[in-house]
């Protein structure tokens, strides 16, 4: 510098540098010559800009920006070296400018809203700067990150199904699927289902809806079901499809008759084709399966063609033959109903049609003639024979007269023809007499036949006063005179033949008593002789035989036949006894029929012919011990006929024939469902005594703190019975009787208590659980147990919440309340109200209170990482929040499970490296514990972190910690602190000047990182790129912290990509510095430019 002139001239040559402006401050002083000197001081700026060529420093460039922000967003800040103060220079987008921007400091900015859904995920921005003369390009890889801004959309929204009835749980029904545009976690979908009374589930993660309990169309018929599809953005976004679901029927019900028999009265004279019932079965099921058939499968006593038809779709009973109640006066027809299922159910009931008696039978005699001869020395008021007279209508001839007319003769109501009292025959004044007779049912419009009475007087007992010629012989003699005359006599003595001899005449006379039974017939030798002389004789033989006459009467063979049987040996036809009589009469008067005179009995029959005696059903109506009393008549064909009578006893028993006490069964099995109230009949015991003249008494010997017994055998409780107590009973009943000395016996009685289904029960009535708000979708909060009492698939629970919830939600089988969004409840108490249900549809509630706590924010998480599969540390979170805990001391809160390889868990199980993120708070008395505080303590802990993880997980287990990248408040303050410090030192060397800087910067989001370095000779101009850290699929960035304790076992390839993630690279080109940090990815260089 020229101190006279003050021009300012270059000392030396100045190596100007390519787009860069040097700059030299002079500070000049001018001063006067006074006496006292006075001065004054500037500031010269000299420049020397050099060769202006304007550049990228990087030919690639990255950046992410979010979908569907408004226009204007700054994605990053290219750097650049020029001199823009001397060469201004144009920065220009050249490819996809409709999309992008950038500013003449280098932001890139979006021109509009970005679609990741619809339009291109990533955008390949060409750029340029131009100084007018120099032109350098650079390529900007613009990457569009999804937002959860789609709901799920199901396609359709409306779905129906069917499922059979009988389908067991874990059946899959169908299968209800939304789909979401958006990617990664927010098109990641979790299905729920609301309504189906815990009769069905859906797999969270395929969609797939399956049966959950038992089915049944009578009781519902279809279900109202309401599938949800949340995304897993935040916040998350659902959508809501209807699910139809139709339980279609099986034969599962057999048709039920309204009534357990049926019993008709019918007229015997009912026309053929009459309607007499309508009988009704139900069956519940629906179709064929409920539509009942009707049909007649048994008719007794049975006829052809069947006296009966049944209407096969209406059920009504028709008359198809004529009555008759003289043949038979009751059916019992057993009828079946069907339905139309395949196999079909049946369902069988009994009609009972008594045929009601019409007086429309007339009496009938035994014959229509009557002949009977009587002896005339007869006393007055004798019997001499009996009328039988029948009817076939109801009640016979019970009610019956006789109408005659007779001086001699009378006729009781019973039939019986005698004498009358002070009447006398004489056989030579009157040997015969006939009566008509006419039999009258009824007094009033009585029915009547006739029948005729011939009563003859023979001549009764033979003597010589009063002989009966038998047969005359006439012999001849040619001689005259005496020689001719003949006589006959007989030859052999007459002791042999006192009855018969012969009169001059020839004529064979009967002097005595003739007696067939002691001797039927005679030989004599028969001798005539004429009266000539010397006489002359002739012999012949005659037989004379004995016709027999009805004048013995049938004899029994005992005067009382006894049988018996026991009730479980009885069968219908089964024979007991066989009654035999004799008459030692011959042909008709010695034919014997049989029949019961007196008593009457349903349950016996009396063979007329042959005289056996069966029964008539197998008695399954009888149930004591019974004696069976009547009179058997055994009676001739003879006219008259007679009889004779004898007792018929049988005894039904019901237990044993031997003549002491004994029970009808050595064991009874009984049932009754439990918590009935003291008194209930569980059943009856029988003894008998064998008699029915000795008693029978009964005593529990077993269980009589429970159980008693009456003196009829009835075992009632005398305390309410609990299944889950105790189910089986074993009781012993002891019968005594009354004989002297007594006989006993004793029966074992087993007693099933049935289960009831009871209603479930929550211990506590209130839960009352914390969670932090920032929980993630599906963090557990607590667990719910409630208690059946009941077994089997009673006892099986479905969990679901009453009223439904946006923030929570219960498991179906295991009772775990989870986190749907807790976000905007931090601070406040969330109720639920947890329903449990049985497969009955019993259910018991219990609230759940959950305090939200919104001390934790985001910066409290901290992350790990395991080599685990993520579905098995899912299984294990209470055990690793536990080892933890204890590990680090605190109580500690896992917010969210997830996989860092993506995919389904079983997909990720089969993935060579496997890693689980495991993101949780930890809390020391009530307040989270920052992240930095608990990462050291992993650090300072690791060992023992590492001994209850391998205790939970097994040995070969490792884990890193995970955490996000430091924000950029901490590296604000160093800048600000560099800032201040050069300042200082700057204001140090200048003691007159005007010191003046231009910074010129940008504010920085949080999630940026900036590195900076300060040379002396550096000019004023800075340049800063924005840093973009690539998020993992959790939304952080993953740091991987180093320290000496993290001492597990890697493989070469995670030791190679943890050498490249950790390393710090420097690289050193004149004044410019590049520095790659920890965390960042390839082509993520921070580089500042001074």
């Amino acid at each position: 510098m020229d101190e006279n002139t003050g021009e300012i001239s270059l000392a030396e040559t100045i190596p100007l540098q390519e787009n860069r402006i040097l700059e030299f401050p002079l500070y000049i002083t001018a001063r006067d010559g006074g006496s006292i000197s006075r001065s004054s001081s500037a500031q010269v700026n000299i420049r020397a800009p050099g060769s202006s060529k304007p550049q990228f420093l990087q030919k690639i460039y990255t950046g992410t920006v979010k979908e569907e922000q408004d226009p204007g967003v700054t994605i990053l800040r290219v750097d650049f070296l020029a001199i823009p103060a001397e060469s201004p220079v144009t920065l220009r987008v050249e490819k996809e400018s409709d999309n992008f921007a950038i500013s003449s400091t280098g932001d890139l900015t979006t021109k509009q809203k970005l679609d990741y859904d619809e339009a291109p995920h990533h955008y390949s921005v060409e750029i340029t700067i131009s100084d007018g003369v120099n032109t350098d390009r650079a390529v900007v890889e613009v990457e569009v990150t999804d937002v959860n801004d789609n709901s799920p959309v199901f396609a359709p929204s409306s779905v129906t199904k069917s499922v059979p009835e009988d389908a067991e749980p874990g059946t899959n029904v169908t299968v209800v699927q939304a789909t979401d545009k958006d990617s990664g976690f927010n098109k990641e979908i979790r299905y729920s289902l609301r309504g189906g009374e815990g009769k069905f589930s859906i797999d969270p993660v395929s969609g797939i809806v399956s049966v959950a309990g038992a089915l049944d169309r009578e009781t519902e018929a279809q279900y109202n079901l309401q599938v949800v599809a949340e995304d897993q953005g935040r916040p998350a976004r659902s959508a809501t499809a209807t699910l139809l679901v139709h339980v279609s029927d099986i034969n599962d019900n057999a048709p039920k008759f309204t009534e357990a028999g049926y019993q008709i009265e019918v007229l015997e004279t009912e026309v053929a084709g009459a309607s007499l019932l309508t009988l009704l079965a139900v069956d519940p099921d629906e179709g064929a399966n409920g539509r009942v058939r009707y049909s007649i499968f048994h008719q007794s006593p049975s006829s052809d063609p069947a006296t009966f038809q049944l209407e096969a779709s209406s059920g009504i009973l028709q008359l198809a033959q004529l009555l008759d109640y003289s043949e038979v006066k009751e059916y019992t027809l057993k009828v079946q109903a069907f339905d139309g299922g395949d196999p079909y159910m049946v369902a069988n009931t009994s009609v009972v049609v008594k045929v009601k008696d019409v007086n429309n039978n007339p009496p009938e005699f035994s014959t229509e003639s009557y002949d009977v001869a009587v002896s005339e020395n007869l006393a007055g008021g004798a019997s001499i024979l009996t009328l039988e007279v029948t009817d076939k209508d109801e009640g016979g001839f019970s009610n019956g007269y006789f109408i005659y007319t007779s001086d001699t003769f009378d006729i009781n109501k019973q039939g019986v023809v005698s004498l009358k009292t002070g009447a006398t025959l004489d056989r030579e004044t009157k040997d015969n007499y006939i009566l008509q007779v006419v039999a009258v049912d009824h007094v009033t419009d009585g029915l009547r036949s006739t029948a005729q009475l011939n009563i003859t007087i023979p001549e009764g007992h033979y003597s010589e006063e009063t002989p009966r010629e038998v047969f005359a012989i006439v012999p001849t003699d040619a001689d005259l005179g005496l020689n001719g005359e003949v006589t006959v006599s007989l030859s052999s003595p007459h002791s042999l033949s006192p009855s018969l001899k012969f009169r001059e005449d020839g004529m064979l006379l009967a002097v005595g008593d003739l007696d067939r039974e002691r001797r039927d017939s005679y030989d004599l030798v028969v001798r005539a002789s004429d009266k000539g002389t010397p006489q002359r004789q002739n012999t012949t033989t005659i037989r004379v035989s004995l016709i027999d006459v009805n004048d013995n009467r049938p004899e029994f063979s005992s005067s009382r036949y006894v049988s018996s049987i026991l009730l479980k040996d009885t069968e219908k036809g089964k024979l007991l006894l066989t009654m035999s009589a004799t008459d030692q009469d011959i042909g008709n008067n010695a034919l014997i029929t049989y029949r019961f005179s007196e008593g009457n009995s349903p349950y016996l029959a009396l063979n007329s012919e042959s005289g056996e005696v069966t029964l008539t059903s197998d008695l399954s109506d009888i149930t004591e011990d019974t004696t069976l009393q009547l009179t058997a008549m055994a009676k001739d064909h003879g006219q008259p006929p007679l009889n004779s009578t004898a007792a018929v006893v049988v005894n039904l028993r019901v237990v044993s024939l031997v003549e002491n006490v004994a029970f009808q069964s050595s064991s009874y099995n009984f049932s009754l469902p439990e918590n009935q109230p003291a008194g209930v009949l569980v059943g009856r015991v029988f003894a008998s005594a064998g008699s029915n003249i000795y008693k029978v008494t009964y005593a529990l010997k077993t269980h009589a703190d429970v159980f008693s017994v009456d003196a009829n055998g009835a075992i009632t409780t005398t305390a309410q019975l609990d299944r889950e107590k105790q189910e089986w009973y074993i009781l012993e009943v002891e019968a005594v009787d009354t004989r002297s000395p007594p006989t006993s016996a004793t029966a074992v009685v087993r007693v099933q208590v049935e289960d009831v289904n009871e209603p479930p029960q929550f211990p506590p009535e209130v839960y009352k659980a914390s969670v932090f708000s920032i929980a993630l979708y599906k963090t557990p909060i607590i667990y719910v147990k409630a208690s059946d009492p009941d077994v089997g698939e009673e006892g099986q629970l479905v969990y679901s919440l009453s009223g439904g919830s946006s923030h929570f939600d219960v498991e179906l089988s295991s009772g775990l309340v989870y986190v749907v969004s807790a976000a905007g409840l931090a601070g406040q108490t969330a109720a639920v109200e947890v329903k449990a249900t049985d497969p009955r549809g019993l259910s018991a509630t219990a609230r759940v209170e959950v305090v939200v706590q919104g001390s934790a924010s985001s910066s409290n998480l901290v992350i790990i990482s395991l080599n685990q599969p993520a579905n098995t540390v899912e299984k294990k979170v209470p055990e690793l929040e536990k080892s933890l805990g204890k590990a680090l001391g605190w109580t500690v809160n896992i917010i969210q499970v997830s996989s860092a390889n993506g995919g389904t868990p079983e997909s990720r199980m089969l993935r060579e490296s496997v890693r689980t993120l495991v993101s949780f708070v930890a809390v020391d008395g009530g307040e989270a514990v920052s992240s930095e505080e608990v990462i050291k303590r992993l650090q300072s802990q690791s060992a023992a972190v590492m001994a209850e993880l391998t205790l939970v997980f097994g040995e070969g287990l490792h884990f890193d910690i995970e955490t996000k990248p430091e924000t950029s408040s901490s590296d604000q303050a160093v800048v600000i602190a560099l800032g201040v410090l050069l300042g200082l030192s700057m204001l140090g060397l200048i003691i007159t000047s005007t010191l003046i800087i231009r910074f010129k910067g940008k504010d920085i989001q949080d999630s940026d990182q900036e590195s900076f370095d300060i040379d002396q000779n550096t000019e004023s101009y800075f340049n800063w790129s924005r840093k973009t850290s690539e998020p993992s699929e959790q939304g952080q960035t993953r740091l991987h912290e180093k320290t000496a304790k993290d001492l597990q076992p890697r493989t070469d390839r995670e030791k190679a990509q943890e050498d490249r993630d950790t390393k710090e690279t420097v690289k050193t080109d004149g004044n410019n510095v590049r520095v790659k940090e920890d965390g960042d990815r390839e082509g993520n260089e921070t580089t500042s430019v001074f």
